[in-house]
């Protein structure tokens, strides 16, 4: 129901929902699908238009259970039709390589399928499901999110101004939520480390240069061999935090990739680059995960570095369990359930910044590293690859722990 209120010099359109959600990525759209199958209505916003979010290149490795999330729930079937499975990885050290083999120790695999295709299919599932989201809006702001109805506000690509009450407003709205912030200081700790160290990524033009991941150490730093279609591919190594990428022609970046993927007897397949960025490092956690009606999902309360893949994960496990935990809020009219799912969540949160902690920290070579801290840490693959348990943590991790959130 909505009606239209002209307090102001400009009308507002007042409506109610159950579900309020800042952030239509996918954490967000996620959510919105699973309470959608249950039966319970929500509005989701955006500031970015949907060309936007689909446009900016984001890589992906999806765990089994983000692959079965997408494919059970009715999303659609394109992630097994088109997802590449992996069933390892390569660890590069010390002048040689080592096979990590998911199947064979864990039983698991992983799928390579770029968040941009993850945010589409969503995308698609919400329209063609009668989904109410609305991209390019302006303006957004929450607030009354101790009472019972707690109101999301935002003005409309079209200009129109939105005022929408909810049961329970959620804030999915990424790295620079602005949801997060109004948790009062009191009632939350922060948690964060920036890491001396970036990622400089490309993409370009050219075939795959391995079958699978090669994660790539080395005295002059880390290197990623990574892979998208058959014609493009995703390529990384460490780099400053300050890099300036404009300053590297295709010329300079393939001379440092080869470099480093040449120490442990790799050649990379190169191509014209089409576009090159440097994504620097932060982890970063706010508990809890809400705050009077409202609740958190996604990077909006906590962010990994890229090493150890969880953070697309991650934002889909959340909202996969805010699902079920907002359908009890729902039935029951009481914001309890939110704790409960802040608490579980939380566990998994922390369990995959300690794996993509330790990833990061093992293979990228540490600003003044010497000589000892290098062969530190070939010690410290050498131990994982060297052993069928070790190994087989780190496949479990990669592949994601057992479903206990």
């Amino acid at each position: 129901m909505a009606f239209t209120s002209s307090a102001s010099s400009a009308p507002v359109v007042h409506s109610r929902t159950q579900i309020a959600v800042v952030g239509a990525g996918p954490a967000g759209l996620m959510l919105c699908h699973l309470l959608a199958r249950a039966g319970i209505e929500s509005v989701a916003v955006d500031l970015r238009t949907r060309r936007e979010i689909e446009h900016t290149p984001r890589a992906g490795i999806l765990e089994q259970r983000s692959v079965d999330l997408l494919a059970d729930s009715g999303v659609c079937d394109r992630v097994h039709r088109e997802g590449e499975r992996h069933d390892g990885i390569v660890l590069a050290f010390g002048g040689d390589s080592h096979r990590i083999d998911f199947r064979h120790l864990v039983g698991a695999s992983t799928r390579l399928y770029p968040q941009t295709d993850v945010f589409a299919d969503l995308a698609d599932a919400r329209a063609r499901d009668g989904g109410d989201v609305r991209f390019g809006v302006r303006d957004v702001s929450v607030d009354d999110l101790l009472t019972h109805a707690p109101v999301m506000r935002f003005t409309d690509a079209d200009g129109t101004r939105h005022a929408v009450r909810a049961d329970f407003l959620v804030g999915a709205d990424g790295s620079h939520s602005l949801c997060r912030r109004q948790v009062p200081e009191a009632r939350r700790a922060q948690f964060s480390r920036t890491y001396p160290c970036a990622w400089f990524g490309i993409l370009t033009e050219a075939p795959p240069s391995s079958p699978e991941l090669v994660y790539n150490h080395s005295p002059r730093g880390f290197a990623l061999i990574s892979r998208r279609t058959d014609s493009v591919q995703r390529m990384y190594f460490q780099c400053d935090p300050a890099e300036d990428a404009a300053a590297w022609s295709d010329d300079r970046i393939w001379a440092e990739l080869q470099a480093r993927v040449g120490a442990n007897g790799h050649r990379l397949r190169e191509g014209p680059v089409t576009a090159r960025s440097v994504l620097p490092f932060r982890s970063f956690v706010q508990e809890p995960m809400h705050h009077g009606r409202l609740v958190l999902a996604g990077d909006a309360a906590h962010t990994v570095p890229p090493t150890g893949a969880k953070g697309l994960n991650l934002a889909l496990a959340d909202a996969r369990l805010l699902a079920g935990e907002l359908e009890r809020a729902v039935a029951q009219r009481d914001p309890a359930p939110l704790a409960a799912y802040s608490e579980r969540a939380l566990r998994g949160v922390w369990r995959a910044q300690y794996f993509s902690y330790r990833m990061t920290t093992m293979l990228h070579t540490p600003p003044g590293a010497t000589p000892f801290d290098v062969r530190r840490q070939e010690a410290e693959l050498a131990a994982l690859t060297g052993s069928a348990a070790g190994s087989a943590y780190l496949a479990e991790g990669y592949t994601g722990w057992p479903r206990d959130r």
